[in-house]
């Protein structure tokens, strides 16, 4: 069993399910109130100390500096952490009084701490909390912690260049100039950004309007070293040198909104010999225009809510739940796989939702008190508010509806991504990032209304939603892999396809010897480019530009 599992983890990974490529870094700071000295005739000297958890163990990540003799410190040092959508990352924060005398930690000088997940911290932007004592007794202090994602930006600027009156090197035509950008970086190497294509035979050309990312113009710097050359092309590949000037991002900046920034190009060897040089011609910046692009973060600190709703399959399939061979019996000391998939797709899920309350429905089974086959009845039975509260809720109301359902079929999960459909087009009215729905299918089977289905997925393409579907037990899920459009695009039966790609599909059994943190990371790695894809694609900015964002657009 041990041997299995260390195979399973050296194939996951290589498939890259456990590192994942970091979404992103975001930089956490830190500020307390009202922080209590045990020592009543002094003010405390406090520093706060990052810890994160590993395999359940907890390990200092970094530290802020010392204030000294303050009870409210906002501490100018940041954290800096990578985040990751698909897992949770479990923080606490601790106070402690660090005595001049001494660096170390005793016992005495804890002021407090505070728990939490890096999601929380995200989806709310600033997250305050009462400083838990030892024996987590609250005090009257607390701690806020904002977060900001770092700005590895992926803006874009669109540039235009002209020149006029450029030195002419070619004895029988004029020059053929072009012009190459390059991004000085810190080592003082440099990097080339972009090189114009040529235009023959013209002292006075007018090159093509280009993109590139700020990233790659200047590592998100505006006031690194850019430097520009004007060579004339020669079709030997030995260009002549006309000239070269420097600038900055934040100079170019000056061509928005109608308005031209101008650079005499020099030729230092001219200017060194030559009295009477003035230049080799003048470089022109027509317009700089700055797209923005949001990013997963942007949308969810713009207080975007991830709306989360689960389908269960309650189809005959299963087996009977009070047969221990059943994917439903309810086991008196560990989950079953239902209930494994829930908890570690809804655990992430969960922090995104304010209000923590998660629709929940069953397909497949007939239920009371006619017993008529329904494919999306409200496990609480309630139909008008199928709503849980939290995933406990969920739990809870899966173990009490099972006894009274009988299991039936077929399994048919059209419907429910309809029902799902349904809101998230009630959504698209407002124009607004502020809900996105996730729906996650648990199901043992292959589905019987393949066609439906797709239909229904092409049309929830077109929405703010995404789905997941856990395949329960050992069926054949091949056919379930062809909703997953990973390896070609899906389309209806009518043969219209899919906007963009919006279900993920993972068998549990892949997962069964994996730590339910796996699972989730497998399942959920794609939804924060799905979230993007369709806000940006739909030119929807996030709800509110927060102070947060604003600070990650570059100011001009």
């Amino acid at each position: 069993m041990k041997k299995m599992s260390n195979i399973y983890e050296s194939a996951a990974n290589t498939l890259g399910i456990f590192n994942s490529p970091c979404l992103t870094k975001v930089e956490l700071r830190v500020a307390c109130k009202g922080i209590s000295d045990r020592d009543a005739l002094s003010k405390p000297d406090p520093c706060v100390i990052l810890k994160m958890q590993s395999h359940g163990q907890w390990f200092e990540v970094d530290r802020t500096e010392v204030i000294r003799t303050c009870i409210n410190p906002v501490f100018s040092k940041l954290f800096t952490v990578d985040f990751y959508f698909e897992e949770v990352q479990r923080l606490r924060f601790e106070v402690h009084d660090i005595s001049s005398n001494h660096n170390g930690l005793k016992e005495a000088d804890f002021l407090g701490g505070m728990e939490c997940t890096l999601g929380q911290i995200v989806s709310q932007r600033k997250l305050s909390k009462s400083l838990l004592k030892h024996g987590n007794t609250a005090g009257k202090s607390s701690i806020t912690v904002i977060a900001e994602e770092l700005s590895g930006n992926d803006d874009y600027v669109e540039l235009s260049f002209s020149a006029r009156k450029l030195d002419d090197k070619d004895f029988f035509s004029k020059s053929d100039p072009f012009l190459e950008i390059f991004r000085v970086n810190d080592d003082a190497t440099q990097q080339l950004v972009h090189r114009t294509e040529v235009v023959m035979n013209n002292l006075n050309p007018a090159w093509k309007t280009f993109k590139v990312s700020v990233n790659s113009l200047c590592s998100g710097d505006q006031d690194r070293r850019l430097k520009c050359i004007v060579w004339d092309w020669d079709s030997n590949g030995k260009h002549d040198f006309i000239g070269e000037f420097s600038s900055t991002f934040k100079e170019m900046r000056g061509a928005m909104e109608g308005r031209q920034v101008q650079w005499e190009c020099i030729n230092p060897k001219y200017k060194a010999k030559k009295k009477n040089y003035k230049n080799s011609g003048i470089v022109i910046l027509n317009q700089c225009k700055i797209h923005k692009m949001h990013s997963f973060l942007d949308y969810i600190m713009g207080g975007c809510q991830i709306q989360f709703t689960v389908a269960i399959d309650f189809t005959a399939s299963n087996g009977d739940p009070r047969n221990s061979c059943s994917l439903h019996y309810i086991h008196p000391y560990q989950p079953n796989e239902y209930l494994k998939a829930l908890v570690a797709v809804g655990e992430i899920c969960q922090d995104y939702d304010s209000d923590k309350m998660f629709p929940a429905f069953g397909f497949g089974a007939r239920i009371p008190p006619e017993y008529k086959v329904s494919h999306d009845f409200a496990i609480n039975f309630n139909e008008d508010n199928p709503e849980c509260a939290g995933l406990q809720g969920v739990v809870e109301s899966y173990q009490s509806c099972l006894p009274k359902l009988q299991l039936y079929g077929p399994t048919n999960i059209a419907p429910i991504i309809q029902k799902v459909a349904k809101s998230a087009s009630e959504e698209t009215n407002t124009k607004e990032a502020s809900q996105y729905f996730i729906l996650l299918i648990l199901t043992d089977g292959v589905i019987t209304d393949m066609a439906d289905t797709r239909e229904a997925i092409v049309h929830a393409s077109h929405l703010p939603m995404s789905v997941i579907i856990v395949g329960v037990g050992n069926a054949d899920f091949s056919d379930m892999q062809m909703l997953d459009g990973d390896d070609g695009i899906l389309r209806s039966p009518k043969g219209e396809p899919v906007l963009r790609d919006i279900v993920q599909f993972v068998p549990f059994r892949n997962f069964k010897h994996a730590s339910p943190a796996a699972l989730a990371k497998s399942v959920l790695a794609e939804v924060p480019n799905q979230v993007v894809d369709y806000y940006n694609g739909k030119g929807i900015k996030p709800k509110c530009m927060s102070e947060y964002e604003s600070s990650r657009t570059l100011a001009p």
